[in-house]
């Protein structure tokens, strides 16, 4: 059974790229626009892996990873940014991504 990924970004074509290239690698694949969508969604079914960005309008990918921790712990978080520094990094490693 493939491995079912949320791709979490709010600019569309970046979500939609990642999302082509993981349904290409045999991945089962959904995304979400911003932060609170994909919360959402990950309440509702289940992900082994969501691929976030950290910049983001209503949610960005620091609070999804701090709820994600609460609501669902086994899911994987790897957080991608175009506006990454050393603080952001560590404190996304902190928190378990």
């Amino acid at each position: 059974m493939a491995l079912k990924i949320l791709v979490v970004d709010d600019e569309i074509t970046i979500r939609d790229s990642l999302k082509i290239v993981l349904d290409e690698e045999g991945y089962t694949t959904a995304t979400a626009a911003h932060g609170a969508e994909a919360l959402e969604m990950a309440k509702e079914d289940h992900f082994d892996i969501i691929i976030t960005d950290l910049k983001m309008p209503e949610m960005d990918g620091m609070t999804l990873l701090q709820k994600c921790r609460q609501t669902c712990p086994q899911t994987s978080i790897i957080i991608i940014t175009a506006h990454g520094s050393l603080d952001s990094a560590s404190e996304a490693l902190r928190l378990g991504a």
